[in-house]
């Protein structure tokens, strides 16, 4: 069951109708900074919890705040096998299943993967963007428009499997790259 994080404060609170790319590293600020103050808060917040951010579940955060996408258990696993060469499945999904019970990650169903939830400091299932092309995920919190949408569901006589919403696009970056690639094929195309 997961356990609700304390209240966001006036310096961290997220506006009601923000998007929150992941860009690889990101937790605001320059890449290493970022990344050590967002394993540090995430030890201060397991901490209050009664709970520890252990070696092997912070060095999974840490895979997972590096790569700045979904990524696979798989693939988290292979990155932690040329750390410490013994790690097997188990380890892998014991520190993920930990840090999705904590708040600290996300599942993404549609591709079988995890990505860091935004605010480690207050996760507020929002809706995810997931980049069907590379993984990208964005974060909308748009408190009203997930109750709306939450509540059509319901009058439909369904009830969410989670807390998670789950939208599937193609990122900018990746149509960008369609349509340098399908401008690129188009001169080919008229030679013919």
């Amino acid at each position: 069951m997961k356990t609700a994080k304390p209240a966001a404060t006036a310096d961290n609170a997220t506006p009601a109708t923000s998007a929150h790319h992941h860009e690889p590293g990101h937790m605001h600020g320059a890449r290493g900074e970022s990344q050590e103050a967002a394993l540090t808060l995430a030890e201060e917040y397991c901490r209050e919890r009664g709970e520890k951010l252990t070696p092997i579940r912070r060095k999974v955060l840490e895979l997972l705040l590096n790569s700045g996408r979904a990524t696979k258990a798989y693939s988290l696993l292979d990155d932690m096998r040329q750390i410490h060469p013994g790690s097997a499945p188990p380890t892998v999904y014991r520190a993920l299943d930990f840090l999705l019970t904590a708040g600290l990650v996300h599942r993404i169903e549609s591709i079988n993967a995890f990505t860091v939830c935004h605010d480690l400091t207050q996760c507020q299932h929002g809706i995810l963007v997931v980049c069907q092309q590379c993984g990208n995920v964005t974060e909308l919190h748009q408190p009203k428009l997930r109750q709306a949408l939450v509540a059509q569901i319901e009058d439909a006589g369904y009830r969410l499997a989670s807390d998670e919403i789950e939208l599937k696009g193609l990122c900018s970056a990746c149509q960008i790259a369609e349509a340098a690639s399908a401008g690129a094929a188009t001169p080919v195309a008229a030679a013919k």
